[in-house]
């Protein structure tokens, strides 16, 4: 049995393993030297463990990553009491998991939003010098959430499998609390691993992104007990649950989608324009006449015999933010318009608009979808309510002194964008009510389609040509996508470089255009699901009950002191837990 690890520190080890080092290096003997690491190179070990996670994340969706970045992530938990030595054992052994938390945190932001990057090139001679902070800043923040929640695992941490639903309990409380805290950001949440295969993904009809997490933790977590001692059935015993659970959400996830296409809402033919603007082209105001001439050029190209142009369309989506200019303050383009649509059809398009003054205040620009009818007429609006810090507006209130500084937000309007009232839908002749986002607003989980009255399907409009041919406008199509199956909507999207698609409530995709293509889509409208989904219904309920199910658990295994099958729950008999 191995007791104090002699490094001369008086640090105490949480290895009580109740089996003597392994001669050779087998599974349980790579367990226990990750366990034992200390210092820069547990954190550096943790790091590398969390940027393996990425892989999981679209568009490589490799699933077993994950598992590769939190089963090494258990097992420097089981050594986290080794960091207890001066400052308390249970204090000391609680900030150790939060070390190795943030390091796998910051791993992970990393190798998954290094995209970000880009954004910082389109204007490189204004923001290139910020590039580190988008880079490497975000996510050593972002961080903070990964170590909270590895020190709430250690703090219900025990022996044997049980320290598993620990580690989800923590991992999925944090993630939950990331994409809320400080206007949220749960971009790649864990559970993005089973949300994006149509079988699995399912499971978000009925728990949500937030419920998917737990799921893909504990699933990814539990190969860790291999390494475990004690018999064969006993270590293998969660893996082959985890197998038997996965298998289970894949056939129920089958089960649910039917075989037969969705049904289309009648009368209905929509057309997304996909103009593949550049970013540094895309906000200038010289570029006017060419930007209008190109989104009208191409909503009215015929792409088939049964694709003759606007004449056979009802709806016309542009994507967000579409011209370099006040669309409703601009007579002349409204004309131009206006003799571009056909009677009976719609443009529905992203633009920037701006509220009349008060006395005494400010122009108060909003970026926002309007409706605009073949009379010219602009009818119904929204206003972004989400919007992206340091992207649209530079928050408060801290802004005053970010502009004093020189820093300002990437989108060129003077004082940012204002955010609109939440609540209500887009009213589109012809259509469904339509539940409207823009942006980064469809990565959120229960925000994006209101509560007070069922609509018909999810609008999204975005510009992702910020961040080119890289992972993240993959990303951000998947996680909108997996709204379509939590609310049982149909997905429109309109994207000004990609990926533009139609959706269906379950997930399937009926059309789209790949990144970075100059072209048109044309499609009908699925229909939305007779009823409300479960997590519709419900919103987190079914989160929180799984996760008072893995904490309860934990606590229980905890209290009732199992036989030692783990190696490092806790320190050694006679001195207490970590």
């Amino acid at each position: 049995m191995i007791g104090r690890v002699g490094r001369g520190d008086g640090a105490e080890s949480a290895m009580d393993t109740g089996w003597s080092r392994p001669a050779r290096l087998d599974l349980g003997g790579l367990a226990h030297r990750v366990a034992l690491t200390a210092g820069w190179t547990r954190l550096v070990l943790a790091w590398l463990a969390g940027a393996c996670g990425a892989l999981a994340m679209p568009p490589f969706g490799l699933v077993p990553a994950l598992a590769l970045a939190l089963v090494p992530a258990v097992w420097l938990l089981d050594g986290a009491a080794t960091g207890a030595s001066r400052t308390g054992r249970r204090l000391g052994t609680l900030l150790a998991a939060a070390r190795i938390g943030w390091a796998w945190g910051f791993g992970y932001g990393v190798a998954g939003l290094w995209w970000l990057g880009a954004a910082f090139l389109v204007e490189a001679d204004q923001f290139a010098y910020l590039l580190p902070l988008g880079v490497l800043g975000l996510p050593a923040v972002l961080g903070l959430f990964f170590g909270a929640g590895f020190a709430a695992a250690r703090l219900v941490w025990s022996r044997g499998p049980a320290r598993v639903l620990a580690l989800a309990f923590g991992l999925s409380l944090s993630e939950w609390l990331r994409g809320h805290l400080f206007t949220g950001f749960p971009w790649n949440s864990l559970g993005m691993a089973l949300g994006q295969n149509l079988w699995l993904m399912q499971a978000a009809s009925w728990l949500g992104l937030y419920g998917l997490t737990v799921i893909a933790v504990a699933l990814a977590a539990a190969p860790a007990t291999l390494a475990d001692a004690g018999e064969g059935r006993t270590r293998s015993a969660p893996s082959l649950g985890a197998l038997a659970a996965l298998a289970l959400l894949a056939a129920a996830g089958y089960a649910r989608v039917p075989a037969a296409a969705t049904p289309d809402v009648p009368g209905v033919r929509l057309r997304l324009v996909q103009p593949a603007i550049p970013q540094d082209a895309r906000f200038n105001p010289r570029n006017r006449d060419g930007i209008l001439s190109r989104y009208l050029g191409l909503s009215d190209s015929a792409i088939g015999p049964e694709a003759r142009g606007l004449a056979d369309v009802t709806h016309l989506i542009w994507p967000e933010s579409a011209f370099p200019f006040l669309i409703q303050r601009d007579p002349r383009a409204l004309a131009e318009i206006v003799a571009a649509l056909p009677p009976g059809t719609h443009l529905v398009t992203g633009a920037a608009r701006a509220d009349e003054p008060l006395p005494g205040e400010r122009l108060r620009f909003y970026n926002a979808i309007m409706v605009i009818g073949p009379d010219g007429f602009v009818g119904s609006t929204y206003d972004k309510v989400h919007l992206v810090p340091f992207g649209e507006y530079l928050p408060a209130p801290v802004d005053e002194i970010l502009r004093a500084l020189g820093l300002k937000q990437f989108v060129a309007v003077p004082g940012g964008f204002t955010a609109g009232e939440p609540g209500g839908h887009l009213a589109v002749p012809g259509l469904p009510p339509v539940a409207p986002s823009i942006c980064y607003e469809a990565i959120f989980p229960g925000a994006v389609a209101s509560r007070r009255e069922r609509p018909g399907l999810i609008l999204n409009v975005t510009n992702d040509g910020w961040f080119g041919d890289t992972p993240g406008p993959r990303q951000h199509f998947a996680q909108a996508r997996l709204r379509a199956v939590e609310e049982g909507l149909p997905l429109v999207r309109a994207a000004n470089t990609g990926i533009s698609a139609i959706v269906d409530p379950y997930g399937r995709i009926i059309g789209s255009l790949p990144l970075g293509t100059e072209a048109v889509l044309d499609g009908r409208l699925p229909e939305s699901l007779g009823e409300a989904t479960i997590f519709v219904r419900f919103g987190d309920v079914n989160f929180a009950v799984l996760l008072l199910m893995c904490l309860s658990a934990a606590v229980a295994a905890r209290l009732v002191r199992l036989p030692r099958h783990g190696f490092g729950a806790d320190v050694e008999k006679g001195t207490g837990s970590g």
